[in-house]
């Protein structure tokens, strides 16, 4: 007879491509008013958004200093999927505009 337990459900991470296009531009800058100005976006709204990002993820990806904001080792190797990421939907935008 099969057990009536429920299984535990895969979790949805709800990232937005604008979260990681703001990660990215943190960690390339290293401090948020720098990269909310490279991306013409509000200070706040980028700052609320990398919280929001680490809350989904459910890790720190900035170790915050006075200075501004260094990659804790969970941003480092996340650095590398979200510019994968970034690229593909470029590439994607690329191809669908070619066809």
């Amino acid at each position: 007879m099969p057990s009536l337990a429920r299984k535990p459900r895969a979790t949805i991470v709800t990232v937005s491509l604008a979260q990681i296009e703001y990660f990215v531009a943190v960690a390339e800058e290293g401090h948020v008013g720098r990269a909310a100005r490279k991306l013409h976006i509000a200070q706040p709204a980028v700052s609320r958004q990398i919280r929001k990002l680490e809350d989904e993820l459910r890790v720190p990806l900035f170790r915050r200093t006075p200075r501004g904001m260094r990659l804790s080792e969970a941003g480092a190797i996340f650095l590398g999927h979200a510019r994968d990421i970034l690229g593909g939907v470029r590439a994607a935008r690329k191809a669908v505009g070619d066809a």
